[in-house]
């Protein structure tokens, strides 16, 4: 186990070099001179062209690169802000606990909605309640995320006047983000958990648990639902990655001071090394919860860890040992 872990921590340099790089050209070719915007209209040419060497935009592109990561390696610098001077990676680290705290609320929300209805879907096909179940999945798939968070916004704050509109300043303001990211999430969830318990409680084992005579509530608990877990757990896992990435739209919608609307503000000022250092950090997470995904696999399945644990090529060879000595 702590062999596969090890590796795929090492598996994490070459992905951040990756995204470093891809990052760097997008930056490179996308049409517009950050030095032009930050100088103004009313700037001269010899204005312009002294801020570019300033911001080190007139050095070839491999040599920035280059300095960045040795700068990233060395010193862990993501760069100065071009609008604030600060360093990004304090601004990043700023806004970083508003986003982790909307991830815990969204993925608290989607867990509890989404997989109790898919089982229970699951556990009802095809009656008027998998039905309804089915639609609300559709419904909260399809609903772009955008336009449920101005709905929300008209409905809740302007009209009915129940709950703030923007900020994220306590309980109340927490509401109407957690329940506009968390509704698709949920969604997804709830479809993912009522197909996989589909090929669960048709399987042979699940009849024979129900001819020894186990109740309903334990077979489901028990034996189906923990074995339809792993492509649950996919599921939260990519989707928990996503918002630790930040929800720009949502954030933006809501006026959430976090790390989406921070890199959402940026890549319009084109604030190239907030832009480079926000989505190495979004990267740097999504892969993380990747590897803590995996790492779950292992407790909920026991033949995942035996794979981890190299459990099965002990028993391979122990079988070839019993043949060649047969």
């Amino acid at each position: 186990m702590w062999r596969y872990i090890a590796k795929r921590l090492l598996m994490l340099i070459p992905v951040l070099l990756g995204v470093i790089f891809i990052i760097f050209t997008l930056n490179e070719i996308t049409p517009g001179d950050p030095a032009r915007e930050l100088a103004g209209d009313n700037a001269t040419e010899a204005d312009i062209a002294a801020l570019r060497e300033e911001m080190g935009l007139n050095r070839p592109f491999l040599v920035r690169f280059g300095s960045y990561v040795f700068d990233l390696v060395t010193k862990g610098d993501l760069g100065t802000s071009y609008s604030t001077k600060q360093p990004v990676l304090s601004e990043v680290m700023d806004r970083l606990p508003t986003t982790l705290l909307l991830t815990a609320l969204s993925t608290a929300f989607m867990v509890i909605v989404g997989v109790p209805l898919g089982v229970v879907s699951a556990t009802r096909q095809y009656s008027f309640l998998d039905n309804i179940c089915n639609a609300v999945g559709l419904i909260g798939v399809s609903m772009p995320t955008f336009w449920q968070g101005l709905m929300s916004i008209l409905l809740f704050s302007v009209y009915w006047k129940l709950l703030p509109g923007s900020g994220f300043y306590g309980p109340l303001y927490w509401i109407l983000p957690t329940f506009t990211i968390g509704t698709a999430n949920a969604a997804q969830i709830m479809r993912m958990t009522r197909s996989s318990m589909l090929d669960v409680i048709h399987q042979d084992y699940i009849q024979s648990a129900r001819a020894k005579g186990l109740s309903e509530g334990t077979i489901i608990r028990k034996h189906a639902l923990k074995n339809a877990l792993i492509p649950i757990l996919t599921v939260i896992g990519m989707n928990v990655g996503l918002l630790l990435g930040g929800a720009a739209v949502t954030e933006s919608v809501f006026a959430i001071p976090g790390l989406g609307k921070y890199l959402l503000d940026a890549i319009t000022a084109r604030n190239y090394p907030v832009v480079q250092g926000g989505v190495l950090v979004m990267a740097f997470m999504f892969c993380f919860v990747t590897i803590l995904t995996d790492i779950l696999y292992a407790f909920v399945d026991p033949r995942v860890k035996a794979m981890y644990s190299g459990g099965r090529t002990k028993r391979e060879k122990r079988g070839k040992e019993v043949e060649s000595n047969g």
